[in-house]
């Protein structure tokens, strides 16, 4: 039973979260629904889903977060007989096999319990697959950064064809014979070969052997290129967007700016001054640019909830980067006025949303 199922407006809604009980997603979510007044939401931990134990009511609706960084669910989801190293790069093939597998039987354990489900499986995994996302959003007619090459030859975004969070993105420069590879990957040569770690240090890698062992071990998970769309930049920063749309409506909004090409928060992006890039674009491209949003999450429609990354172009062309189906961390932003989300942090404008569509 996806969320468009009803639910008898006499009955107080009930929340269970598949989760990690220690997930910051989790309990923001949860301190959301106690804001409202709601019952307990229950938390059903990725541990006892994976191990088969997790149980379902019916009636009760259901939201799935981030399986997060506990060790055991990352090594039951990477089908490993032994502790899987948390910060390796490499390994997200395996990761995102397992994941869709869990999050497929979760649909059906859901279903089968007649409890109401706050995403589609099949969605959550094109979510996590950024060649899948970037066709899907093409066909549909959102503009997106053209598909550019893998193999180095040309200026391009480099990233893993499943990864999050900036993992094993490579910013690729090429002007003539030089290159120069930008990312968060740390690579260490061993005598067993070449190893990458996620680092929170942004790094630049100028050697053509370099460059190539990088995008050679990268390439064994899978890789998705898009031509390098220069951005526009903001006191000499350059930035883009992180929309969060909730039952398909754009409720907030951050500009994420850096010095570098990636502009993640936990890569030293920082947080923008939202009016002033209004200021910047005017009132007619910011309502485009939350339109965009908005039509990249109607590829989406089973899921609740997504943190969707604008690009606005220098040439004043806006286009879409991401999709991701666990982006509402964004802490203490509150939400657009007008919108569902004024007043609320983004679980808040979530749990607001389905208080509105089930106990009218």
């Amino acid at each position: 039973m996806t969320a468009s199922a009803s639910c008898d407006p006499a009955v107080p809604l009930l929340f269970a979260v598949v989760g990690n009980p220690d997930n910051r997603r989790v309990q923001l979510f949860a301190d959301a629904v106690r804001e409202e007044g709601l019952p307990e939401p229950r938390i059903v931990a990725w541990l006892d889903v994976l191990r088969g134990d997790a149980e379902f009511h019916a009636g009760e609706l259901v939201r799935v977060d981030s399986p997060g960084e506990d060790a055991e669910v990352a090594r039951l989801l990477h089908g490993a007989d032994g502790p899987v190293d948390m910060y390796r790069v490499e390994g997200t093939r395996r990761w995102y096999q397992g994941f869709t597998t869990a999050v497929e039987k979760l649909e059906h354990a859901i279903d089968t319990a007649g409890a109401v489900r706050l995403f589609t499986a099949r969605e959550v995994a094109t979510a996590f697959d950024k060649q899948a996302t970037h066709a899907l959003l093409a066909e549909a007619g959102v503009p997106v950064p053209p598909v550019a090459a893998t193999d180095g030859s040309e200026s391009a975004f480099i990233k893993i064809r499943h990864g999050s969070s900036a993992s094993g993105v490579v910013a690729l420069t090429v002007r003539g014979p030089r290159r120069r590879a930008v990312t968060s990957a740390e690579m260490v040569r061993t005598e067993a070969g070449i190893e990458l770690y996620n680092s929170l240090r942004v790094r630049t890698y100028l050697r053509d052997p370099d460059i190539d062992d990088l995008l050679g071990v990268l390439a064994l998970d899978g890789l998705h290129a898009e031509q390098w769309v220069r951005k526009l930049s903001m006191a000499g920063r350059e930035c883009d967007l992180r929309v969060v749309t909730v039952g398909g409506r754009a409720t907030h909004a951050v500009v994420r700016t850096s010095t570098s090409p990636m502009t993640n928060l936990h890569l030293g992006g920082q947080r923008g001054d939202l009016a002033r890039f209004r200021a910047l674009v005017g009132d007619e491209r910011w309502q485009a640019v939350l339109d965009l949003a908005e039509s990249a999450a109607a590829c989406f429609p089973g899921v609740h909830c997504l943190g969707i990354d604008v690009l606005p172009g220098a040439d004043g062309l806006d286009r879409i980067g991401e999709v991701n189906a666990y982006g509402d961390l964004l802490p203490n932003l509150m939400g657009l006025p007008g919108t569902p989300g004024e007043g609320v942090d983004t679980y808040g404008a979530q749990v607001r949303s389905l208080i509105g569509r089930y106990a009218p």
